[in-house]
């Protein structure tokens, strides 16, 4: 055959493939934001509904204790007389070593681990991602010496340099909540740091970044309207997983004895006092547990399926 011969191409008609119906588009639809598919994939996890409402739970119980318990322990004084005393009417949990209701201290305690918690991610998040940004989107030498200073913070434990600041003459005499935000958002905010910093460096270079500084964006301006808002995906995924190990924070420091004061109502204190009667009575130390424990849990699992439907590989899968 003559090389120089055409060859014969047979095609089928296009009304006779699949083609047509498999890669049609909707064009009349708007659309879909990344926002949007993540909330369209949350909804269709149950991991993520399961800790949505037991977080959900657990905030109304902080906010509103005296809805789901008659008693309050800042006003109703222990009796001795029912020392370790068993589940009874009106007491599902039964007494501590004191006399206490176990029940509404765990009710009660939920307010202060809960507020350390969220108000020590919101300081985080603000500290933390302040920094990042500035050292992500500009680069140089903001970068190099903010990325030491985070360097610094990021080397020295949380619950080692709490234990540290809390001897301080002027936080031993004075503990409350918003002592414990003020020192664990002193060393827990430099992962949200190094978070933010990589998340802006990846998006500072988008087209949609430059067209705006060639429209006459301030470079700051850039970084408040555009680079922040679309950095926030991995920075909310760490803060929601850093929320559930601030509260459990609160706990440990509150164990040890130099965390909240013995008179603040908080799971920390009631699994320290309930230690004493660990083998003779150990309920008054497993309801409190169990409580930080599902609330711990519960954010752990939001950050999980909130990570999986904002991660742009996963959706691609």
């Amino acid at each position: 055959m003559d090389s120089t011969e055409a060859i014969p191409h047979f095609v089928a008609p296009l009304e006779e493939t699949p083609l047509q119906a498999t890669d049609k588009v909707n064009e009349d639809e708007a659309p879909s934001s990344m926002w949007k598919e993540a909330w369209r994939n949350l909804r269709r996890q149950p991991l993520f509904i399961l800790s949505a409402l037991l977080i959900i739970l657990v905030i109304l119980v902080a906010l509103f204790p005296g809805l789901f318990s008659p008693l309050n322990p800042a006003n109703d004084v222990c009796q001795l007389q029912n020392s370790n005393g068993p589940a009874a009417a009106g007491h599902p949990l039964g007494f501590t070593q004191q006399g206490c209701d176990v029940y509404a201290r765990v009710i009660f305690g939920t307010q202060n681990s809960v507020t350390v918690g969220v108000f020590t991610t919101l300081a985080v998040v603000l500290l933390g991602g302040a920094i990042g940004a500035l050292a992500g989107y500009y680069g140089g030498w903001v970068d190099a010496v903010l990325a030491r200073i985070s360097d610094i913070f990021f080397a020295l434990p949380m619950i080692l340099g709490a234990i540290v600041v809390m001897q301080l003459p002027m936080f031993r005499t004075s503990r409350t909540a918003w002592t414990l935000v003020i020192i664990l958002a002193l060393f827990g905010w430099p992962q949200v740091a190094r978070i933010t910093r990589g998340a802006v460096i990846e998006v500072r270079n988008a087209d949609f970044i430059k067209s705006a500084r060639s429209l006459g964006v301030s470079r700051f301006r850039a970084l408040l309207r555009h680079v922040i808002p679309n950095a926030m995906a991995p920075v909310i995924v760490v803060a929601t997983i850093s929320l559930g190990t601030f509260i459990a924070a609160e706990s440990t420091l509150s164990f040890l004895g130099i965390g909240l004061p013995p008179s603040a109502m908080s799971w920390g204190n009631d699994i320290q006092s309930a230690q004493a009667s660990l083998r003779s009575n150990p309920w008054p130390l497993l309801w409190p547990s169990f409580a930080l424990i599902l609330t711990v849990l519960s954010f752990m699992m939001l950050g999980d399926a909130l990570r999986d439907a904002l991660d742009p590989k996963a959706r691609k899968r």
